[in-house]
């Protein structure tokens, strides 16, 4: 079965771990957070490349190497910071860059959202996807998926 961000709701995660036939459960293990596998077919939908720079959360950006080398572009944005230096500071604004912009610095802001704010994975995911295509690898995932598991379980 095939779930983007729009389709896939808390009510689904029964679903999943109930009817495995389709889903790599080999890495399940909380009923709340979708395996890699669903994980990936979730990023895999949406928009796809478009913008060397979007607004994701409130004064948070994703982009990539060539904004964030690019000082007029940070200029005319607003951002103040690169990276998560401005965190705690208010009126600031955060670019959080990677080569491409899609894996490495999305788990980041990912993170960020589930530790910060309380997103579950798959919230924060969806959020994110809401403004920019996203795609963290493999790795990325597992340990999102375990940051997730961790967080849940602490709450």
């Amino acid at each position: 079965m095939l779930y983007n961000h729009s389709t896939l709701k808390k009510e689904h995660f029964k679903e999943i771990i109930q009817n495995p036939k389709g889903h790599d459960n080999n890495d399940a293990a909380s009923p709340a957070t979708p395996s890699v596998k669903d994980l990936e077919k979730i990023l895999y939908g949406g928009k796809r490349f478009g913008n060397h720079v979007d607004e994701v959360w409130p004064n948070l950006f994703i982009g990539d190497m060539s904004v964030a080398n690019d000082r007029y572009s940070l200029w005319k944005l607003g951002i103040t910071h690169v990276v998560n230096a401005a965190h705690g500071k208010t009126h600031s604004r955060v670019l959080i860059h990677c080569a491409v912009g899609v894996s490495r610095s999305a788990s980041i802001v990912l993170a960020y959202l589930m530790i910060h704010h309380n997103y579950t994975l798959l919230d924060a995911i969806n959020k994110v996807k809401e403004r920019r295509w996203i795609f963290p690898n493999r790795g990325f995932l597992k340990q999102l998926r375990a940051l997730d598991m961790k967080l849940q379980k602490t709450s």
